[in-house]
């Protein structure tokens, strides 16, 4: 069995951080080391990290520098073959890891393997809908408009591919950024390696909705994407010059599903309009997605909160049922492909 290294970031999540850790602990796949890096955390998480005591537990320390800055102290450390990351607000289901290494050593060619994720509230409680990225086929344009990965708790990865890309200055993760970290490290590995990246269908990753967590910060995400999109032009001019537009569309109608889940419809509602002013094409690349943005943006912002609510609960059911038999279909299909 192949070692795999799991790499924590640590910074004020203690109302979190001991259900993540359980959840590793808790893998079917047993060969791994567990490296929680305490990024600076001035409440009580290294305490309660400190209370495990399985062997596969590392503790490192460092000051605050930020979350890219402890991914990359985690993947130096690291002894494993292959590299996962958990955000230490989310969870794994305990099959996370064996399906991931299944997955890689059955497919020499792909270098990032990555499941479906399902949202969490901030209780742990399943909201019944999921991220139902494109699972192959995973092109640069699909990477920094889209992101089918989804977030940072869902790859997992062989070594060889973070070695390919790794700067000078001996980092993986931009630590400039807090924000687009994990599409613009994706986006290289996309771009300048051969690794082909490439999901699988269960949605092994619980992918907490956190209103307090860094993903809400509307501003700063727009300013990260900024630079993310002048750092790519510097090596990959005509992808930015083909897509710059369509990527600050797609990721402001994201921003503007967020403010809806927030209740916050003038956010929603300005970010939705500012994404069409950007691309107005995503109304006939994505006219499901975008039409459904828009009106509950305008929902939320004109119907009353009793009745608006009732017709979210009953939408994100359908939404999720929809959600669950495709999954159900697509988990068959594959079982079926990979007894062949």
């Amino acid at each position: 069995m192949k070692l795999v290294s799991v790499i924590i970031p640590v910074y004020n999540v203690e109302k979190y951080i001991a259900a993540t850790i359980q959840s590793v602990i808790d893998q079917t796949y047993t060969n791994f080391e567990l490296l929680i890096v305490d990024d600076g955390s001035p409440d009580k998480s290294l305490e309660i990290c400190q209370q495990f005591t399985d062997k596969r537990i590392k503790i490192i320390r460092q000051k605050n520098h930020g979350v890219c800055a402890a991914r990359n102290t985690g993947i130096r450390n690291a002894q494993g073959e292959y590299l996962a990351f958990l955000d230490a607000d989310d969870l794994w289901l305990p099959e996370k890891l064996e399906k991931h290494v299944e997955h890689l050593e059955n497919s020499p060619l792909v270098g990032v393997s990555f499941s479906r994720s399902a949202f969490i509230d901030e209780m742990g409680k399943p909201l019944g809908i999921y991220q139902m990225p494109k699972l192959k086929d995973i092109t640069p344009a699909l990477i920094i408009c889209r992101n089918p990965i989804g977030n940072g708790s869902a790859p997992v990865l062989r070594r060889e591919v973070l070695t390919a890309i790794k700067s000078d200055g001996g980092c993986y993760f931009d630590e400039q950024l807090r924000h687009f970290e994990d599409v613009e490290c994706w986006l290289r590995i996309a771009l300048q390696t051969h690794w082909q990246i490439e999901g699988i269908p269960q949605p092994l990753t619980l992918y907490r909705v956190n209103s307090q967590g860094a993903s809400t910060n509307f501003t700063k995400q727009i300013e990260d994407l900024e630079k993310v999109l002048q750092k790519t032009r510097s090596y990959a001019p005509d992808l930015i010059s083909q897509y710059g537009n369509a990527v600050k569309a797609y990721e402001l109608r994201k921003l503007a599903r967020w403010a809806v889940r927030l209740q916050d419809a003038p956010t929603a509602v300005n970010m939705a309009h500012q994404a069409l002013s950007h691309h107005w094409r995503i109304l006939i690349e994505e006219p499901r997605r975008t039409l459904i943005t828009l009106a509950a943006a305008y929902s939320l912002l004109l119907i009353p909160q009793p009745l608006y609510h009732q017709i979210e609960t009953l939408a994100l059911k359908r939404l999720g049922n929809s959600q669950k038999r495709r999954i159900q279909k697509e988990e068959s299909a594959s079982s079926k492909t990979s007894s062949f």
